[in-house]
Order: structure tokens, then sequence, then C-alpha cells
């Protein structure tokens, strides 16, 4: 089966949220932060959100059997601040993406998006991830059960082909199929994936980028929001990927230095409090800091939190310092905390101080 280019021009770009004024409007995927396996869990999640209150984050991903049959709130809980939110989903019986979307909806989630892009070998047992991409059909009859048992956004998160699949006819046959069957936002990652001899680690950077093939897809489907995700380490690589795409996704580049969530919400969302409020890492710590007790005083384990602050002083001096006090696996106590806070205080300083030498040096 193939698409017809026939269009939906009803239904598309329909999801737009106004943040500033009702004049000045932004794609909801203007910049995501991509989901990724033992990363991005909602404490990873909550850290992000107080660096940004407007880049749109993603679960890790998790299958419709897990949640079917396990801990449903210990899968899918997250805290209201995390919001906007997308819960990616993996699988690909259609029967138990409508079931999931039932219960999506009910947690209060932001979109479901379906994971056709990962590589990994115990995804491809499991016959969902990348190798979907090799059936369009099936993955659009994902698509409408999720539709037709929510009123959720439902994206794609893919890549540009697999194997020997390597071909932009591929790609946009697979884009074409399920945007007929009604998904109008496809996060493309611009590498195709290996299924046979790459690891999964070696996936995101062995393959070589092919930024030209997912712009041809943006020109071919024009009314389509379309997310270029890989090999974006910069703003500036972020700037100049946006005069063409809809949206950027970053993953590994976030987690490994967090700050550039920083400068998101003043340079792409004009947020009026962040263009007023410079932000530092210290004070980011500082509204950490009352989370992670809370979640000690339930039983969780510091390192669970702690984990995720290591890229914080990406780069910095003292930042060396900085990654074997939050990698260690501390003991729970308020003197840990107050330990944390007081030395992210003392490398900003170091920081201040270095700035302003170097601004009477000019």
């Amino acid at each position: 089966m193939h698409y017809s280019s026939k269009s939906n021009n009803s239904s598309s770009h329909a999801l737009q949220q106004t943040l500033i004024e009702p004049a000045l409007t932004f794609s909801p995927w203007r910049f995501c932060v991509a989901p990724m396996i033992d990363v991005t869990d909602r404490h990873c999640r909550y850290f992000f959100r107080l660096l940004s209150r407007h880049a749109r984050l993603y679960t890790e991903m998790i299958t419709c059997p897990a949640i079917l049959h396990g801990n449903q709130d210990f899968l899918l809980g997250f805290n209201q601040e995390e919001h906007p939110l997308a819960l990616q989903l993996g699988g690909s019986k259609p029967e138990e993406f409508a079931r999931c979307a039932v219960i999506a909806e009910s947690y209060g989630y932001d979109e479901i998006n379906i994971n056709v892009g990962c590589p990994s070998d115990r995804v491809q047992s499991g016959s969902f991830g990348a190798c979907l991409m090799k059936q369009p059909e099936l993955v659009a009859d994902c698509v409408r059960a999720i539709q037709e048992n929510s009123k959720l956004p439902c994206t794609i998160k893919t890549r540009i082909g697999i194997d020997d699949f390597d071909s932009f006819e591929f790609l946009e046959n697979f884009i074409g199929i399920c945007h007929e069957a009604g998904c109008n936002t496809f996060i493309i990652h611009a590498r195709i994936a290996i299924l046979k001899g790459l690891s999964p680690k070696e996936n995101r950077s062995i393959p070589p980028l092919n930024y030209q093939r997912v712009e041809k897809i943006k020109v071919k489907f024009p009314n389509l929001n379309i997310i270029l995700n890989g090999g974006l380490h910069s703003i500036e690589q972020c700037d100049l990927q946006l005069k063409t795409f809809d949206g950027v996704m970053l993953g590994r580049e976030i987690y490994k230095n967090p700050w550039l969530l920083s400068n998101i919400d003043s340079h792409y969302f004009n947020d009026p409090d962040t263009l007023t409020y410079p932000l530092t890492r210290s004070h980011i710590v500082e509204q950490f800091i009352p989370y992670m007790r809370q979640q000690m005083e339930q039983g969780l384990r510091i390192h669970h939190m702690s984990r995720h602050l290591v890229g914080l002083y990406h780069a910095q001096k003292f930042g060396k310092h900085w990654r074997q006090f939050t990698s260690s696996n501390q003991p729970n106590s308020e003197n840990y905390l107050a330990e944390l806070l007081l030395l992210a205080k003392n490398i900003d300083m170091e920081i201040s101080q270095k700035n302003s030498l170097t601004s009477l040096e000019n």
C-alpha cells in the first residue's frame, strides 16, 4: 500500500498555544527534549522544567504491555509542573494503543508519541521501534486507535530509514500513509537505523546525518509539523534549522549540558519573565532541593535525583568537583542537601568573578 497525495489541511497545525499574547504564537514542538531511556524519568523532567517552562518534555519510552499489566501510577505518574509533557509509547498492537490512549488521557498527558525509531535488540524482539518503519499500515492502524479513543494529539518519532530501506521514497511513503491515518506531527531523527551490526549507542552517531532528506519531506508535506532530531548541539545550530523545520529536538546534548535549557524560554518563546530575570545555576539547585527533600521523605534514595544534576556545571571551572559530588552514592541527609547548595553557590561565585575579570580585561 502507498499513500495518496491528498492533504488534510483542516487538521494540520491544529495544536497551537499562545504563550505571551494572542498575536504571538509558537508551535508546541518548537523546542523539544528527546525521550531517553533511563534518563528522562520524572525527577529529570522536574529538574529540566526548572530550567525551561516551555520546552516540550517527553517520558522515557514505556511499552504498552507494561502499562496494561504493570503499576500504572509508578510508570505514568508525574508532577503537574512538568507540562507540557508527552508520553512516548512502544508497541505494535492497535488494540493495546487504544487502551493506553484512554489511560494516558486520564493521567493528563499533553501528547501521545509512538516510538518508530528505537533500534535496540530488546525493542526489535517485541516487533516495535524502528523495525515498524517497514510496516507503515500497521503504524497507521495504531495512530487511528489512539485518535479514536483519545483527544490527545498523536505524533510519531522515527528515523529516515532502516538498513537497506534507505531512500527518500521509502520515508515519503511511510510519512504519507501515517499522515492519511491522522498523524500531523513527525519527529525525524535524520539518520537511518542499522538494526543489525550496530548498538543503540552506535546508532546515535555512526549512520551519517541526512538533513536534506528531512528537508525534502518538509517540502513534500508543507502542512505537517516536521521536527528535526539528531546531531544538534547548540542554539546556533537550532536557529539555522528552525528556518526550515517547525521544531527541533535535542537529547543527549541537553543531558550532558542542561544549562542550554536556561536560554530557551527567552530565545525561542519570548518569555518576558526570563528576559528580565537572569537565572543562576545555584538558583536552580535551590529550587530543586525542596523536591529532593520531598522525595527523600517518601523513601527514595537521593542519588535518583542528584544524578540528573551532574551536567549542570558542564565546561565550567570546578565542574569536575561538581560531577564527582553529584554522581557519588551519598546517603539521604539534610547535610548533603546543604553541602550541595553551598557548593553550587561557591562555583557560581567563581564563575561571576571570572566573568567580571574578563569584562575588565576587555
